[in-house]
């Protein structure tokens, strides 16, 4: 990203050394009230009764909403800094020449740091395939990279705790892992577009260039404007519906149809999951009010893997250079793992 000012107004060299230092503690110092702050307006200033349907959806509204968006806005801005070091074209270089199954690890790895959208699909698969990765590691990658992004660690995280988060993460990371591995067997290949192959890119000038500390920071702070600044309707938007879940939704209700009891659970969550479009933002925050009412964990992540991670609008890029029976397989292996990993928590938790 290029500053907009000329070379006459750069910013002073360390001038913003003086207050990054300052923002941790009173973002912390902030954070730790939330609790104490949402109570004060729900009881105080708006005076609501306690233990009513429609003072626990306001009260869980007024907390979860500043929460969630300022674990997003510091997850975000390390995220920022932490892609200064992973372009497209240095994430190309180190999949190259790498074995089958390292190779899916490592992807699948690097989808985690590396979280483009849905739209640098054509691009990334593009390069990869001309700098002569195999599909299946390139598959690692496609799944990690919108499934396993900060948006949806933020979110668990803060809604549900650190072993939530981390449960989520190496789950998705086994499922992007054993998908790009099945499809690299299976090879496939025949199922891309002639064209593609066709194809030859030459790697960006300054690729490995080094970037300044500073500019690293306003890399993070340039992801804060850009993805905060698109994703907190969605955050906004779940919240409110998953308030409405956690204020009047009976518990009974919910345990009936995503309870562990019910076998058919968990496919009939990822069938739901696969055809709609969401993101962490809008999705989490449901899912966290679905397992407050009864849901089965591994009922509610199959459900949030198959929105996050399988999205429609994905599927319609991925056509531009697949056809449509490696789209199906990619879609099946992908849904198959999610529904083995819900059965298990279901079974385990």
């Amino acid at each position: 990203m290029e500053c907009a000012c000329g070379p006459a107004k750069q910013p002073p060299r360390h001038g913003w050394k003086w207050w990054l230092p300052l923002l941790l503690p009173a973002w912390a110092a902030v954070y730790l009230n939330l609790r104490w702050a949402a109570d004060a307006v729900v009881f105080g200033l708006l005076r609501l009764p306690p233990a009513t349907h429609l003072t626990e959806t306001v009260r869980f509204f007024l907390f979860e909403v500043p929460k969630v968006l300022m674990l997003l806005v510091l997850i975000v801005f390390g995220v920022g800094i932490v892609r200064t070091f992973f372009s497209p074209e240095r994430t190309r270089s180190i999949l190259e020449g790498k074995s089958l199954f390292a190779g899916n690890v490592m992807a699948a790895g690097l989808g985690i740091v590396t979280p483009f959208c849905s739209c640098s699909a054509i691009p990334l698969f593009l390069g990869f395939v001309e700098a002569g990765i195999p599909l299946g590691v390139t598959f690692s990658f496609l799944v990690a990279a919108p499934m396993i992004n900060e948006v949806a660690v933020v979110l668990l995280l803060g809604l549900f705790g650190w072993k939530t988060a981390l449960l989520y993460v190496s789950t998705g990371l086994v499922i992007a892992i054993g998908a790009g591995w099945t499809i690299g067997r299976l090879r496939l290949e025949r199922f891309v577009e002639p064209w593609v192959y066709d194809i030859k890119t030459r790697p960006a000038a300054g690729a490995d260039g080094k970037i300044p500390f500073r500019d690293r920071v306003g890399a993070g702070t340039a992801a804060v404007r850009e993805i905060v600044g698109k994703v907190w309707p969605y955050v906004v938007g779940g919240i409110a519906v998953g308030s409405a879940v956690h204020g009047y939704v009976p518990e009974n209700f919910m345990a009936a149809i995503m309870g562990r009891s019910a076998w058919w659970s968990v496919p009939l969550s990822v069938l739901i999951g696969v055809p709609l479009y969401s993101n962490a933002a809008g999705i989490i925050p449901i899912v966290q009010a679905l397992l407050e009412k009864g849901a089965s964990l591994g009922t509610a992540l199959a459900f949030m893997m198959s929105v996050i991670g399988l999205s429609l609008p994905e599927t319609v890029i991925l056509k531009k250079v697949l056809k449509m029976p490696l789209i199906l397989i990619f879609i099946g292996v992908v849904a198959s793992g999610i529904m083995i990993v819900g059965f298990l928590f279901n079974l385990v938790f």
